[in-house]
């Protein structure tokens, strides 16, 4: 998933404190002239632009974020016990000496396991049995003492089991840093590659590692590299650049590890160049890119399988034997065709069966799919759910893994054998003092104003009163394709238990109903993805879920796009908004390249170079749609190092609310100053956030302690 497509993430509440008479005047922003100018002749006045500083060190812009911390801070200090109450109880319901369940891997079993009061896991392999002495791969508890942020990704064993290769990020940029350590003494290598993307390949050597070289501007994946261990990195050789700024660059290997492959992807098409590992020198082009033509792979047993949109919408999959892949995708067979109704999202290929995830009326399911034919449907119980593939490291067995969740069910691991149906639990995540039978969850449609059917997941407790006296909480994304499921989250009780209804709107602009869901909800038809959230709303109060003056929204990223449109289109149906990295200045950022993730998303909201998208973005853009009116109480979070949406966005359209809304409602501003995209790094801090501003949200709700 890339660009601004990567923060939701489970519930995101977020809250407010309530305005009080002794609070002080909050800041007031310089306005400085600037006009911002389009290649075919538009001119726009932003006063606020000055806020933009890409070096982080202007000391006026520097003392206005400090300013609206020091603001938040006061307007927030009421709600302190609050926020106190909610952590304790989020924090309490996690088991905190929890580990994850092991997974074989070339004879070893890897785990991750957290020691009580850690922000960071314990990363850990034992060989052969879990009986078997403990190897420590990383100690991140040690890696990340006193760091203000800390982040691990891209963990690969080498081929010989000797060395850990990792990508380490201490900023929160996402700007990685590619260590090598030896596992058998723990010692570090002397090998660094910076700016570097987390995902990577080990050659079959043990000693060649290919990675994904980042632009420092941009910080766009520009040149996969590979690197001999023991040599300089400015030696490193150039194995491909890519030109176009449109697509986005990764790196893996296929199940089988017979092959590494660079993938180049951008929203409408993209590109698979495979080389053997054992071998790598000339990366084969799987299918060349096309518009509008998509397609991924996995190599088992001698075969390709490849998901595709090729002559299918919602995808189809299809199969090349490894001799005949080099003949390009007309010698591709169809193993699953291609639905009307039926989304496939993903697979994962086995000796024998291929695991399917598919999209049917809203929800995830896993299909089974054996080599002789027999299909089958893994089961559920609820009426709104999500399953997906775990980990499956080894592709010679009948045992499939993976997860099962619903906003009522915590996640639970499974492993199902797909030649006889047996299924078995490996882990059922532990919720202390969580009784489920308390709580019901639903699946309800509300209708659009153009007659769509929106399908929206819910929760709420086993004797709610659907009378139209209880608040409600709704939550949304709707972007990049991304659907948004409806996973448990341990902070769902804290709402639950105070009365409140969650409501996930499954908008247009995701997944959730197809291909076409997606189509329906970006470019010229992005404001359908406004208007669903809208009514959704509109829906719930009248159908007596909610009351009509009790109702708080909540999205991040590019659902903080979706939040601030809802904002300026429908004000009066929302008591408070929380507004988490909000992508709220469209226009400007889209009309500037050098803004990471810039280029490669005019497919997802189109080239405001060109006047038809900029005055349809302009329509709808939160920043240059604030009129003198009332808005609801605001809660906007930023992190001053994010490299998705840059601080400046939400920073400017701050100052510029409080310069021009008419109400006294409170807006409060937090900015991260040590932190990016995600919010503070460590499993802990992040419930601190929650809490502040789920705090700030059941108080503008008026929902008693």
């Amino acid at each position: 998933m890339s660009g601004r497509s990567a923060f939701f993430i489970g519930i995101a509440l977020c809250a407010v404190g309530a305005a009080q008479a002794q609070d002080p005047p909050p800041p007031v922003a310089a306005k400085k002239p600037h006009e911002v100018t389009a290649p075919f002749g538009a001119v726009r006045q932003d006063p606020y632009y000055w806020l933009r500083d890409d070096s982080r060190k202007d000391p006026e812009m520097l003392a206005y974020l400090k300013a609206e911390n020091a603001y938040a801070d006061a307007v927030l200090a009421p709600t302190k016990a609050l926020q106190d109450t909610l952590y304790t109880e989020i924090t309490g319901r996690i088991k905190q000496d929890d580990s994850s369940v092991p997974y074989r891997k070339n004879g070893y079993y890897y785990y991750s396991r957290f020691e009580t009061g850690a922000d960071y896991p314990i990363i850990a392999r034992r060989k052969g049995t879990m009986t078997a002495r403990e190897q420590i791969l990383l100690d991140e508890p040690r890696m990340g003492a006193g760091k203000g942020y800390f982040a691990v990704s891209g963990r690969e064993v080498s081929p010989d089991d000797k060395l850990l290769a990792y990508a380490e990020d201490l900023v929160g940029r996402r700007q990685y840093v590619i260590r090598v350590k030896s596992i058998a003494d723990g010692a570090m290598l002397a090998d660094a590659i910076p700016d570097a993307e987390p995902d990577f390949a080990w050659a079959d050597d043990s000693k060649t590692i290919f990675y994904v070289e980042k632009d420092p501007t941009t910080l766009l994946g520009k040149r996969v590299k590979a690197h001999v261990l023991g040599t300089p990195v400015t030696a490193d050789r150039l194995v491909y650049e890519e030109k176009d700024d449109t697509f986005y660059m990764g790196l893996r290997k296929t199940t089988s590890e017979k092959y590494i492959c660079i993938i180049l992807q951008s929203t409408v098409s993209n590109e698979e160049r495979c080389t053997p590992s054992a071998d790598p020198e000339a990366f084969v082009v799987l299918a060349p890119r096309e518009r509008d033509f998509l397609y991924s792979s996995d190599n088992v047993g001698g075969q390709w399988t490849i998901r595709t949109n090729w002559q299918a919408p919602n995808y189809r999959l299809m199969t090349v034997s490894d001799t005949d892949v080099k003949k390009g995708r007309a010698a591709w067979k169809d193993i699953v065709p291609s639905s009307p109704t039926v989304f496939i999202e993903n697979f994962q290929p086995f000796d024998d069966f291929l695991a399917i995830e598919e999209r049917s009326e809203g929800n995830k399911r896993l299909r089974l799919l054996t080599a002789s034919g027999k299909s089958s449907f893994v089961d559920a119980d609820e009426p709104a759910y999500a399953m997906a593939l775990d980990v499956n490291a080894e592709s010679g067995t009948p045992w499939v893994r993976y997860t099962y969740d619903s906003l009522r069910t915590p996640e639970t691991t499974y492993e199902v054998n797909a030649l006889t149906g047996e299924r078995r639990v490996l882990k059922v995540q532990e919720v202390k003092g969580y009784d489920p039978a308390k709580y019901v969850t639903e699946r309800v449609w509300a209708t659009a104003r153009d007659g769509t059917k929106v399908p929206v997941s819910l929760i709420h407790a086993k004797d709610f009163k659907k009378d139209g006296s209880a608040p409600l909480f709704q939550y949304a994304y709707g972007s990049y394709g991304y659907s948004t499921d409806p996973y448990f989250q341990p902070m769902l009780p804290n709402l639950l238990d105070r009365r409140l209804v969650y409501a996930i709107a499954h908008i247009r602009g995701g997944q959730e109903m197809g291909r076409q869901w997606y189509d329906d909800g970006h470019l010229m038809k992005k404001r359908n993805s406004f208007t669903d959230f809208i009514d959704v709303t509109r829906y719930l109060v009248d159908q007596g879920y909610a009351r009509k003056d009790a109702v708080a929204a909540m999205g991040g990223s590019a659902g903080g796009l979706l939040m601030g449109a809802v904002a300026n289109m429908a004000p009066q149906d929302y008591k408070v908004i929380v507004a988490q990295v909000p992508f709220v200045d469209v226009v400007t950022t889209m009309l500037d390249s050098s803004i990471p993730l810039t280029t490669g998303e005019y497919d997802e909201w189109g080239n405001p170079e060109q006047q038809q998208w900029y005055d349809y973005m302009l329509s709808y853009s939160p920043y240059d749609n604030i009129e003198p009116k009332a808005y609801p109480s605001l809660f906007v979070g930023t992190g001053l190092w994010d490299s998705q949406v840059q601080y400046y966005e939400p920073a400017k359209w701050v100052a510029k609310l409080r310069a021009t809304k008419t109400d006294r409602n409170p807006l409060v501003f937090r900015v991260n100053m040590e932190a990016g995209h995600g919010g503070k790094s460590g499993r802990f801090r992040r419930y601190r956030d929650q809490a502040e501003y789920m705090a700030f949200t059941l108080e503008q709700l008026g929902v008693a302690r």
